[in-house]
């Protein structure tokens, strides 16, 4: 009979194994362009949430949501979690979500900067230098992963009415 330390010692059955892969982070995901992206959204992210706690605290759920909501993404990107969901289009949510972030920062940030609070600029700032990175962000999702399947759809369509 095996004892809890022998059991712990052995290696993991293969199905095991493959359950556990599913929450391993994927490294060179991290270090890639995607990767470096949502990192530094949420640290933007976070640094706005707690320019707005210290000044204007009304402003603080905006900031709060789009952290938790980048957190998400990062999490299921890194892991390649994402995967499991395949009938999501990843990239559209990915979309929405940039678009989404660039209207809730650029809102909150135009006025928070009315207060003139030293927070509430500084939160100014780092919502308009945010605001650019998420363009920029949905700005690489739309060139790599909406556009060729929307140009590849229209040569179908145009194919099929030649015939």
């Amino acid at each position: 009979m095996l004892s809890a330390r022998d059991r712990r010692d052995r290696p993991p059955e293969e199905g095991v194994a493959a359950e556990l892969q599913g929450f391993a982070v994927d490294k060179n995901f991290l270090t890639s362009l995607k990767g470096i992206l949502l990192e530094t959204e949420l640290a933007l992210t976070f640094i706005i949430f707690i320019c707005f706690t210290a000044s204007i605290s009304a402003y603080m759920a905006a900031a709060l949501l789009e952290f938790f909501i980048t957190l998400a993404f990062l999490f299921l990107y890194a892991t390649q979690y994402y995967q499991r969901f395949d009938r999501l289009n990843w990239p559209c949510l990915d979309f929405l979500r940039c678009v989404s972030a660039i209207i809730i920062f650029l809102v909150v940030s135009f006025a928070a900067v009315t207060s003139r609070d030293g927070a509430a600029i500084a939160a100014f700032v780092f919502g308009i230098i945010l605001v650019s990175i998420f363009a920029y962000d949905a700005f690489k999702i739309y060139r790599t992963d909406i556009a060729p399947g929307a140009s590849q759809e229209i040569r179908q369509v145009r194919n099929a009415k030649e015939y």
